[in-house]
């Protein structure tokens, strides 16, 4: 990929065009959700969510952009799609852009690693899906892993989803090994109100707030959270306002969210299908990168005004300390905080031994971040975040199988036979009845390009840390990777063939606390803007930084922030697309309603059908799981509904006293009392 060359643009035809350009004010970061939406002069720029080929065009360089240096502290995915815009949009020269990696290998939590005589490990996984506009542009033009030039990392995952629909025929499972109706959200009308009172609540009116302080206790045991707490790793302690930006961002997922219809997943394990062949294609462009490099603060100015800019880079090494001179107009992008730092690791005879329960945050990328917000209250709280490390813990283990009862009883659970290499367990199983909330996948095989063809790598992880087995009378973490399996192997109905199971079986542990940490309860200003406010050449990134209405905990807000940092520090004349509209499509509203309705007609839906129905428009009413496109001409579901109406409002009451209902209706939603 060659950078433009300025000279030649300044020449251009279009300078006169270029001109006004660079006079037209843009939002880089707009907000889809503050906005009407509308056509007028005052409405040059794209809507704020528009995805597609039109918002996929090239920005022009900024002035200089061959003298400045950018200095990316973190190779996680973050990092690395920092490194990959500036190139692409910013047309910084590759050879100018230097990583400060504290690990011997990039990809922060993006791991995977080992073999099949020691076990494999990843610490955790992704579940993916299709909207991810920032995400695929990235990989639309990384060269792939298995396919020659031009194919990319997209055409590749494409490929390999396109012809393997994702779905779960065993999504939960309770009394060992037995699969639990899980066709619907299992949702009261009660229930359902609150979900619906949660989207139209406002987010400044959520700080601090709680899930369980949100919902009911009935709420906190149905089919929907438990296919939601597992799915996203959520507690009933952390935040109902990050809740609420999952179900607008993933609203038009909701009708897959019991099967996992809605996912897709790569072939391999998450290093190997995104970092490996960005990673590459980013050495081969000629960027720098400074393995096993602690960066330990930044050194700043503040300017008359308050704006502030990076001086120094204060880090350490093999070869001891020492402060990176930062000139004025470079450019430091730095990842706040982690998900995975501080991992405490076991195996099969070994339990992971934290490093201090006590002090919260000891890893680098937690105190940089504390080091920062001495400085000032705009680099936020990461106290918020890491205070607490018993509220942002779990354990997650990595199995490397060889043939045993357990194969025999994956076959069973799978969609597909696992050694096929089509999907298997189709995302996470869960068990139901688990006093750890433990939860299991297959995702397609080999997970590993290396990975033998006998054996298979499955993963495990639970959610609540304090409580005793329901075999294994311990706590997750203070158990072997042994007696991890056996309690597993108890809740398949496998207890009377477990030593055969763990003859053939290598685990490997990973115990994180902070892995849910984005999660936490918070308020505004406890995490930092991704260039916050004054900070001249600086921009934050990774989970722990504010976005309009993107969600963390997803490879897309990592790839978001890191892009927005650079088109806020560059200054270029292009868009950061807003999420995904599917919150605001009636297909998905619709649909998604009546999935919350445990796939019945909702009020209101034979009005609709009455309307709809034999028009262009049909097409938009959700069809039940019994029903064909005919059955929306029968209006005998408005009768019936207009008859549940009567009966609900009376005969003998007036138009007044429906309107009076209809106000009270909205305001119960709304929260007033």
């Amino acid at each position: 990929m060659s950078n433009s060359n300025p000279s030649k643009i300044s020449g251009s035809k279009l300078i006169a065009h270029i001109d006004a350009l660079e006079k037209q004010p843009l939002d880089i970061t707009p907000d889809a959700s503050s906005r009407h939406l509308h056509n007028g002069i005052d409405t040059p720029f794209p809507p704020a969510d528009l995805h597609g080929s039109y918002t996929n065009n090239r920005p022009l360089p900024t002035e200089g952009i061959e003298q400045r240096h950018a200095w990316i502290v973190g190779g996680g995915i973050a990092g690395l799609s920092a490194a990959f815009f500036l190139i692409r949009d910013g047309h910084m020269p590759a050879g100018n852009i230097t990583f400060l990696e504290e690990q011997s290998i990039e990809g922060g939590s993006l791991d995977g690693a080992g073999n099949a005589e020691e076990g494999y490990i990843v610490r955790g996984g992704r579940e993916m899906e299709m909207t991810y506009q920032n995400f695929w542009d990235v990989f639309s033009e990384i060269p792939a892993l298995e396919l020659p030039p031009p194919f990319t990392v997209l055409d590749e995952y494409r490929i390999v989803n396109d012809a393997d629909k994702n779905w779960s025929k065993a999504r939960l499972l309770e009394k060992q090994g037995q699969i639990k109706d899980f066709s619907t959200m299992n949702l009261t009308k009660r229930q359902q109100l609150e979900v619906i009172k949660l989207l139209l609540a406002r987010k400044e009116d959520l700080d601090d707030v709680t899930v369980e302080q949100w919902f009911s206790e009935g709420f906190l045991d149905t089919n929907f959270y438990t296919f939601w707490r597992t799915m996203f790793a959520f507690q009933n302690w952390h935040s109902v306002l990050e809740m609420k930006l999952y179900m607008h961002r993933f609203l038009h997922l909701m009708d897959g969210l019991n099967d996992m219809t809605s996912l897709v997943f790569p072939k391999y394990n998450q290093y190997d299908s995104f970092v490996r062949p960005l990673m590459s294609w980013l050495k081969d462009q000629g960027v720098k990168i400074e393995y096993d490099t602690v960066v330990e603060n930044l050194g700043m100015e503040t300017q008359e005004g308050g704006s502030r800019t990076v001086t120094t880079i204060q880090c350490h090494g093999s070869n001891g300390g020492k402060a990176i001179t930062v000139g004025p107009r470079d450019l430091v992008f730095v990842t706040t905080g982690s998900m995975t730092e501080d991992t405490a690791y076991g195996d099969d005879d070994t339990v992971p031994q934290l490093k201090d329960k006590g002090q919260a945050g000891v890893g680098s990328g937690w105190q940089l971040w504390k080091n920062l917000a001495e400085k000032s209250d705009i680099f936020g709280k990461p106290e918020k975040f890491c205070g607490d490390v018993l509220r942002s813990t779990w354990e997650s283990v990595t199995l490397t199988c060889k043939p045993s009862p357990l194969m025999d009883k994956l076959k069973e659970l799978s969609v597909n036979d696992p050694y096929s290499g089509f999907t298997a367990t189709g995302g996470i199983i869960t068990f139901t009845d688990s006093s750890w909330l433990m939860s299991f996948t297959c995702n397609r095989q080999p997970h590993f390009p290396d990975q033998p063809d006998d054996v298979i790598v499955l993963w495990t992880y639970a959610l609540l840390m304090d409580k005793p087995g329901d075999y294994v009378k311990k706590p997750m973490p203070a158990c072997t990777g042994k007696e991890v399996l056996t309690e597993m192997c108890y809740h398949l109905g496998l207890i009377d063939q477990v030593d055969a199971i763990v003859a053939a079986t290598k685990t490997r542990i990973a115990l994180m606390p902070y892995i849910t940490a984005q999660f936490m309860p918070r308020a505004k200003g406890d995490r930092p803007e991704v260039v916050p406010e004054g900070c001249t050449n600086l921009a934050c990134m990774g989970q722990f930084v504010e976005t309009h209405n993107d969600v963390v905990f997803t490879l897309e807000s990592s790839v978001r922030t890191a892009r927005i940092g650079v088109y806020s520090l560059l200054g270029l004349k292009k868009q950061v697309p807003d999420i995904y509209p599917g919150q605001y499509d009636v297909r998905r509203l619709l649909r998604a309603t009546r999935t919350l309705n445990s796939d019945d007609a909702f009020i209101g839906e034979g009005v609709l059908r009455r309307l709809l129905g034999g028009t262009y428009f049909e097409n938009v009413l959700p069809l039940g799981a019994d029903e064909t496109p005919d059955d929306l001409h029968h209006h005998g579901r408005l009768d019936h509904q207009l008859q549940a109406i009567r009966s609900l409002i009376g005969d003998n009451h007036t138009l007044d006293d429906v309107k009076s209902r209809l106000q009270e209706l909205r305001d119960k939603l709304r929260g007033r009392r």
